[in-house]
Order: structure tokens, then sequence, then C-alpha cells
């Protein structure tokens, strides 16, 4: 398998992390997912995930942060200096510099799948 193969199959790899009922409406949790640390989050009737390390406290806490929305946009607000995120893009709605990683998630029979990489884009530290 050439280079090319390899990172077209590690891009459709996905993970099965837990049930659907597993994370309640407006709140998260985490899992390891490819060695990484993913914060699975319910907003509305929709699943996200994010990287669950926030760039500002230095600490893997966003999957118990603050879920909501800010003008249309699903967002979760750090737990500890309230930084919220674009659950959809990764994108900090406090600092424009600052993104964290985020994951394509499926849910099957009830399951939440979460692909092993994350989306293009990448992240940015505070």
């Amino acid at each position: 398998m050439n280079a090319v193969a390899i990172q077209s199959a590690a891009q459709e790899s996905w993970e099965d992390v837990c049930s659907l009922d597993d994370v309640l409406p407006a709140t998260g949790v985490c899992a390891l997912v490819a060695g990484q640390q993913v914060a699975i989050v319910r907003a509305s009737d929709t699943v996200y995930a994010i990287g669950n390390f926030d760039p500002f406290s230095k600490a893997f806490v966003l999957s118990r942060g603050i879920v909501g929305d800010r003008g249309g946009i699903p967002k979760i607000a750090s737990p500890i200096y309230k930084q919220s995120f674009d659950l959809r893009t990764g994108q900090c709605l406090d600092d424009a510099r600052v993104r964290v990683p985020t994951y394509e998630v499926r849910v099957e029979r009830g399951r939440i799948l979460v692909c092993c990489q994350p989306r293009a884009g990448g992240s940015s530290g505070a």
C-alpha cells in the first residue's frame, strides 16, 4: 500500500465511542479516539465532536463545558475561562486566532461513531 492509500484508509477509519443515550441533550462526554481526547457534545438534535483540550486554560476540559448557542451558532464554553467554541468548526468565538480540531460524527443504530482523523483546518493554540 502506498502512502496515499494509507492516508486515505486512515481518514475513513471510524471509532464507535458510545451510545447516543450516554450523552444527554446539552451536555458533553469525553472519549479517546485514536489516542486523542475528543469532546462528544449533544446540542439540540445534533452530535458534534471537537478536541477536548482548551488552549486557554491548557487543560482537557471542553467536554465539561456549557453547551448553548450564540446567534444561532452551536457552541460550547470552556468551564474554566468561558471562551466559546463553534461546535461545527472549532473556531473560538472570542478570539479569531484560536481554533480547536473538529471531527466528523455519525449516529448509526443509536451508536455515536467519530472519524479517527480530525477535519482539515487543524488547530491553533492561544
